[in-house]
């Protein structure tokens, strides 16, 4: 695969996430795209199972490895989502309420904490979203509270048991 932002990470056992709202290698809705892109910046209801024994807690991160960066653009990540945890509802990535209590949102691209949706470049051709769960052997990922996405898959190298993944595309037509 093209420009793949899994090439340099542990082959790990993988288990299942989906979504109501989008199939894997599907457009995400329109509602998931950014606000300055006509959508709404909501994240979509994400569910998954299988994780691997020995779970206590994941890490979610939202990557567009096809933004014209040069280093891709992270559009969301959340730690310490407990292992009890199956789904998050669609909007969890504004709504605090849509979290597990222990769960922390982490920095995106723009410094923010909540999900910032598909905003691909016109004309761009399609942007992939991969929205990645990663099944970790320890119920807390100890991070800096400013911890970038990239830090977070740094520092969840050493406890990942297993890797969940669902990725959704958006295209914005040349004007």
């Amino acid at each position: 695969m093209t420009n793949d932002p899994n090439w340099k990470l542990p082959e790990v056992p993988s288990f299942e996430l989906t979504s109501p709202d989008f199939t894997d290698g599907g457009a995400l809705p329109g509602w998931a795209r950014g606000s300055d892109a006509g959508g709404e910046d909501r994240s979509p209801a994400l569910e998954w199972t299988g994780e691997p024994e020995g779970t206590r807690s994941y890490v979610l991160t939202v990557y567009d490895p096809d933004a014209p960066t040069g280093s891709g653009f992270w559009h969301w990540a959340v730690t310490d989502i407990p292992a009890g945890t199956h789904s998050l509802g669609r909007g969890a990535g504004t709504d605090d309420a849509l979290l597990p209590a222990e769960a922390l949102r982490r920095r995106n691209e723009y410094g923010t904490d909540t999900f910032l949706g598909a905003a691909p470049p016109a004309g761009h051709g399609a942007h992939r979203y991969f929205f990645t769960l990663s099944a970790l052997d320890v119920p807390v990922l100890e991070a800096p509270a400013d911890a970038t996405p990239a830090v977070v898959g740094f520092l969840l190298r050493e406890h990942l048991l297993g890797r969940a993944q669902l990725v959704g595309t958006q295209e914005t037509p040349a004007a």
